[in-house]
């Protein structure tokens, strides 16, 4: 059985995914550094196994991957702050970057070696349509999502000849707890602005990494694949 790691797995997104790739066949680790109850639950639901670690700190990272192989990476653990660039913290704006980019490059880092002695695996950086375009007041954000689509990119090229393949998954607006702070005004808003008329749900997003990590993709690499229902084309 193929084996996956799920970073930041039991949000909103990363749950809909830990449940695809299990019924993908998968066994899925649900990664997780605050939720553990929660990711508990998940882990029996889908017949994988909870593991307990901050992204950012690559000695906890490197300490999982000692003891765990696995097939399939999913880079989905981030965090967002919405504020005035000026007014973002050094704390805040290292955690950002620490979680979203340096701990996706983090998990990389330590996955691949069995990935390069197997000639074969899969990683999916879950990224952002504001890491393609920018977002006023996610400054941070964007550039922590953005530099992930070039990680994607650089990383792909150099690990094709050992048959593994890198992409990305850059969700649009999707409707998640993080997003609950939105009044409906906001929303019709919002919703005016997706030429498809409707909010993305975490399946969507499930379906895209479900894609990618398939045989279907298998020619596929180097991809950013905007989930956004047309709101950044």
């Amino acid at each position: 059985m193929k084996k996956a790691l799920v970073t930041g797995g039991c949000g909103g997104i990363g749950l809909e995914i830990c449940r695809q790739l299990a019924a993908d066949g998968y066994y899925v680790y649900v990664n997780y550094a605050h939720s553990r109850e929660k990711a508990e639950l998940l882990a029996d639901a889908v017949g994988g196994e909870a593991v307990c670690f901050d992204v950012a700190d690559k000695n906890a990272v490197r300490s999982f991957f000692t003891s765990h192989s696995i097939d399939l990476l999913v880079n989905n653990a981030g965090v967002s702050v919405i504020d005035l660039f000026t007014s973002v913290s050094d704390e805040q704006a290292e955690r950002i970057m620490g979680i979203n980019l340096i701990g996706a490059m983090n998990c990389a880092r330590a996955a691949l070696p069995y990935m390069i002695s197997r000639k074969s695996g899969c990683i999916i950086n879950i990224s952002s349509m504001w890491g393609q375009c920018g977002a006023s007041c996610e400054v941070d954000y964007s550039a922590s999502k953005a530099g992930m689509i070039g990680f994607t990119k650089a990383l792909a090229k150099e690990v094709a000849p050992s048959g593994i393949r890198v992409n990305s998954v850059s969700p649009g607006f999707i409707m998640t707890e993080m997003n609950s702070h939105f009044t409906d005004e906001d929303l019709e808003l919002i919703r005016e602005d997706i030429p498809l008329g409707i909010f993305g749900k975490p399946e969507h997003i499930a379906d895209a990494v479900s894609f990618l990590a398939s045989d279907k993709a298998e020619y596929i690499t180097g991809q950013v694949l905007a989930v956004n229902g047309g709101m950044v084309i």
